[in-house]
């Protein structure tokens, strides 16, 4: 069985730091240097806009938002988030993206949660509860980018984070929907390092692979 790295790169972590190393672990990969790897991280708090990003879903109040080179929309990343880029040899783009969206509805359900696809939205859901009077809720977003056969970016997944963040954002940039964590959902705090060791199990299990951990400097 082939293998899948880890690298835990901590809390705190810049966007641009991050997005950096990708860019340099995507080349390696591509050329063959190094096998599939996945960064997991807490990024500080940032805004970061996909290329299906409109100019109205970019908050209001002029907040500094980084553009990347990713599909998708406007988002949030910050502490109390999971935020996972996989970095490995795709074939199929869509069903990656299918592969993607299962690990992270497999991780909700390992707390609990039974999360899914919507037709036509983005990303991972709870349905509409009509006893509580709740709207369907998104509980983590997919976007990534393929180049030379290998991805970059990935999944996020909301745990304990402050969802007020998302507030500057306009409705249409989050669906005209609620979004909702893990901790908000279950009723008890749900940290991303709980998290972690089952998004680890789950993406191994997809991509058919052995995950072990692989430390930031050993990628120098």
């Amino acid at each position: 069985m082939k293998g899948l790295a880890i690298v835990r790169m901590g809390v705190d972590v810049p966007y641009e730091q991050a997005w950096t190393l990708q860019r340099r672990l995507h080349a390696r990969r591509a050329a063959g240097e190094i096998s599939d790897l996945c960064l997991m991280v807490e990024h500080a708090p940032v805004y970061t806009a996909g290329k299906r990003t409109l100019p109205h879903e970019r908050p209001a109040d002029g907040t500094p938002v980084i553009d990347v080179d990713r599909g998708g929309q406007i988002t949030w990343h910050g502490p109390g988030q999971l935020v996972a880029y996989p970095i490995v040899g795709v074939g199929d783009v869509p069903a990656y993206v299918r592969l993607l969206e299962d690990v992270v509805i497999q991780v909700c359900a390992d707390v609990g949660l039974a999360a899914r696809r919507i037709k036509g939205r983005g990303g991972i859901w709870l349905p509409a509860d009509a006893e509580r009077g709740r709207p369907v809720r998104r509980l983590g977003t997919i976007g990534i980018r393929v180049s030379r056969g290998v991805s970059m970016h990935g999944f996020a997944l909301d745990c304990v984070n402050d969802l007020s963040w998302y507030n500057r954002l306009m409705p249409g940039a989050v669906g005209d929907t609620e979004v909702t964590s893990l901790s908000a959902e279950t009723g008890r705090r749900i940290t991303v390092d709980e998290v972690v060791p089952f998004a680890e199990k789950r993406l191994a299990e997809a991509l058919g692979a052995e995950p072990y951990e692989m430390y930031e400097e050993d990628l120098a």
